[in-house]
């Protein structure tokens, strides 16, 4: 029987059993000479029975609506619960007994339970690669030189090329009108601009894969005091001393050089906020800007970087969200479950 056909059955002998108690409080009371005079007599102007029926309807409907308004809450409830897992958020379970939802609530806290495992499993494995990384650092600056020298001659290289054309043809032809000579000039010196962005987002991948001896909120701190000294950019920080595992610490640092790396390359912005916190057992790195946004949908398919924050991410258990807006800038935020041996939260 399904919950619909449950509440109708609760109706229906909510109805009878109103109307039983009626009719047996009637003949008790009033013993019935005639049966017509369950139509003869009118009580508030209607016929006694019809009276009896109208009760007995209400009192029926009562229940039905009382039993409806319970069932939605617990359904509500079953919803919030869910969803509190799906984000990775603690769930609470207070002692009220549920009667026919204790064994959902039971199958929800096994779901829970093997979440934090798995979060605990996939950190346990993250933290065990980066000390495999950290034997294998040379072939891991080979790899990285190699991107670094593609990433050079596709975007740097050729921006100069073009910026030292141009200039040559601005040398060679004296007789250009002013105005277009200031334009030329002006495409040029934003040409150059871009290359000093596209050199200094590419210098933020030569640092060392792992933080070496430094914690994350060290390296966080180094990298963007850096910044602000090199980059013609508003920076604005807020970074907690966090207490975390080696191989988280690594890939939400990655995961920052990225974004910052993007950022330089491709946001035209004005102003960069970055923060690192723990809360709620929780470790969130948040990091936004001003710039002029782009399509994440597309970004999603086309974007290395995008997918290779999203699979960081993902290998410490967290999740990344990105929002964007054209010309208003963009939002990236990586959330990770800070659990420890047992799979309980710190």
């Amino acid at each position: 029987m399904n919950v619909w056909q449950k509440q109708v059955l609760i109706g229906l002998l909510s109805f009878v059993f109103f109307a039983l108690v009626i009719l047996v409080f009637t003949f008790s009371a009033f013993p019935l000479q005639d049966w017509s005079d369950l139509w003869a007599r009118e009580v508030l102007d209607l016929p006694y029975i019809l009276l009896a029926l109208a009760l007995s309807v209400t009192g029926g409907l009562g229940i039905g609506i009382a039993q409806g308004y319970v069932l939605k809450r617990k359904f509500h409830y079953v919803e919030h619960q869910l969803d509190e897992i799906g984000k990775g958020n603690p769930v609470l379970y207070d002692d009220v007994d549920r009667g026919d939802l204790q064994k959902i609530e039971e199958k929800m806290k096994q779901i829970e339970a093997r979440f934090k495992k798995q979060t605990e499993t996939a950190q346990r494995l993250a933290s065990e690669r980066a000390k495999e990384r950290e034997k294998s650092l040379q072939e891991v600056v080979l790899q990285e030189r190699n991107r670094l020298a593609r990433e050079l001659h596709d975007s740097v290289s050729q921006q100069l090329f073009a910026a030292s054309m141009m200039m040559s043809a601005i040398n060679e032809n004296k007789t250009t009108a002013k105005e277009s000579r200031d334009k030329q000039m002006a495409m040029v010196e934003k040409m150059i601009h871009q290359s000093q962005l596209e050199m200094r987002a590419l210098l933020l991948h030569l640092r060392p894969v792992a933080l070496k001896d430094k914690s994350l909120a060290e390296g966080c701190n180094e990298l963007l005091h850096e910044l602000t000294q090199k980059v013609p950019m508003n920076i604005d920080w807020t970074v907690e001393p966090l207490s975390l595992e080696k191989g988280i610490e690594d890939q939400l640092f990655r995961i920052l050089q990225e974004a910052v790396s993007n950022t330089l390359r491709h946001a035209k912005a004005n102003t960069l906020t970055v923060m690192l916190i723990e809360r709620d057992d929780h470790i969130i790195l948040r990091i936004v800007d001003d710039g002029i946004g782009f399509d994440v949908e597309e970004a999603k398919t086309s974007s290395y970087g995008l997918q290779n924050m999203q699979e960081r991410a993902l290998e410490v258990g967290g999740m990344l969200k990105v929002v964007s807006l054209s010309e208003q800038g963009t939002r990236l935020e990586v959330k990770v479950p800070h659990v420890v041996k047992g799979g309980e939260p710190s």
